[in-house]
């Protein structure tokens, strides 16, 4: 709610109707001078690798690899596919990001949710046991997690790790997107954030780990005496959810459905993240010369784009998650700066 509504009480709107908004701008009016200089620039760098080069990778590694396990296309050849795609939408500009996403998104999720809520049904006695599976082993780890204590630490940074990559919230990235909205005051923006946030995390994400816990976790699942033998060998991070959904769909059917719903999910969040990247790209190096610096800034985006899918999974994970941490300390400090304007915001709405 506070980023979204930030963004909209500092945007700038230049005389043709272009819209620049974004933590670099709310930073600057949180803090004046050279600190506020150095606290958005550092932002501005942070989220540029975070998200327009790191977060990517991770988002075409699992195109790739999915793509892979399902339609045994190589992985570089994917990783080309991606890259002439993604190249022609990066310097078509914001129209055609625009006209591109506002038609896949709301497809695949609806798509994948209907996918979901099927399997679920298929496996609707194993849905208690699932969320038991859920508390059981975040408040009681095995062995294998290093016992209690370090069981309860591994649990809590894995989560908050994926819940910020897959929400974003706190991080910095969504403003950029909320800044564009055309909305009559900035507290709607701020309701809109917080029911997107609700339904990636508490609705998407939940289902998801819900079918692939019923599926392979409980009763005779390839995973119900845990992540030993030979299940090492079959099953990856890559191709759990793949897994899961075969179960009930087909092997093969599962795997191509998985693969053909991420494949719309991860694109349009590089074509986003692409963006967010672009607006701090020209906010640091191209004011005086925005196209020399956008044509720059996407080729080496497509270079690491390419990259990540020939790199392995953990590799890009970790780059990523290091990059993201960069990015929410200075949105966050910039974040309780401003909390005055945040809560006169929704202060102003409840007079209403």
């Amino acid at each position: 709610y506070a980023e979204a509504v930030l963004a909209q009480k500092t945007r700038k709107i230049d005389a043709d109707g272009t819209v620049h908004g974004g933590p670099v701008y709310y930073i600057k009016t949180a803090f004046h001078g050279k600190f506020g200089t150095f606290l958005a620039g550092f932002f501005a760098v942070a989220i540029i690798l975070a998200l327009g080069f790191m977060g990517c990778m991770v988002q075409s590694n699992s195109i790739a690899s999915t793509m892979n396990t399902a339609f045994g296309i190589p992985t570089w050849l994917m990783g080309i596919i991606i890259v002439v795609f993604a190249g022609f939408i990066f310097l078509g500009g914001l129209s055609r990001l625009a006209a591109v996403t506002e038609k896949v998104v709301p497809f695949m999720a609806i798509v994948y949710l209907i996918g979901g809520i099927a399997v679920l049904i298929a496996n609707a006695s194993h849905v208690g046991d699932a969320f038991f599976l859920i508390f059981e082993f975040a408040f009681n780890p095995n062995a294998e997690l290093g016992g209690v204590t370090f069981g309860i630490i591994a649990a809590l940074s894995q989560g908050a790790k994926r819940g910020l990559f897959s929400n974003e919230a706190g991080m910095g990235s969504t403003p950029h997107a909320h800044a564009q909205a055309n909305v009559a005051k900035p507290h709607d923006q701020g309701v809109v954030a917080m029911v997107g946030v609700f339904i990636d995390t508490f609705v998407v994400l939940t289902l998801n780990a819900l079918v692939i816990i019923c599926t392979l976790y409980t009763a005779d699942g390839p995973l119900a005496n845990g992540y030993v033998g030979d299940v090492t060998s079959v099953l990856s991070k890559t191709n759990l959810a793949q897994t899961a959904f075969g179960s009930v769909m087909g092997a093969s059917l599962g795997a191509k459905f998985v693969a053909i719903c991420l494949f719309f999910f991860a694109f349009s969040t590089v074509l986003s993240w692409n963006l967010f990247g672009k607006i701090n790209a020209i906010w640091l190096f191209g004011k005086k010369n925005p196209k020399a610096c956008t044509v720059i800034y996407t080729l080496i985006a497509l270079v690491f784009i390419l990259m990540g899918t020939m790199m392995s999974n953990d590799l890009v994970w970790e780059l990523t998650d290091m990059f993201n941490n960069l990015m929410v300390i200075p949105n966050v400090i910039a974040l309780f700066a401003l909390t005055k304007m945040v809560v006169g915001s929704a202060e102003s709405k409840i007079a209403q």
